[in-house]
């Protein structure tokens, strides 16, 4: 009995050793996925505010056409430092905050 339980350990391990490490293109893929989408992000972190479409709702304004009226640039900086309007700075941080101001920016 002590025999049979050894061998499967053993050949269990091999068998998933022989299992691990991926190649560098899967690696590669599986990065990608990590990068941060903007309109993902934007639509978990502003529709509270701006309405489930962007239209804008009370005193905020509408980001569905944002990109018409401000740059990327001007985008991503009030996402990180708010405006004296009521929108606070840091909602969205780093590359979540650049990939959310990039696809505000599309949007015209």
């Amino acid at each position: 009995m002590k025999k049979a339980m050894l061998t499967l350990v053993f050949g269990s391990a091999i068998f998933l050793a022989a299992c691990g490490g991926g190649d560098d293109k899967e690696t590669a893929e599986k990065g990608a996925e990590t990068t941060p989408e903007g309109e993902v992000i934007a639509m978990k972190s502003c529709v509270s505010c701006h309405g489930g479409e962007l239209q804008g709702m009370g005193n905020t304004p509408a980001l569905n056409d944002v990109g018409s009226r401000l740059s990327e640039a001007e985008l991503l900086d009030i996402i990180n430092n708010g405006t004296d309007k009521g929108m606070p700075g840091g909602l969205v941080k780093g590359e979540d905050a650049e990939a959310v101001a990039s696809w505000l920016a599309t949007q015209k």
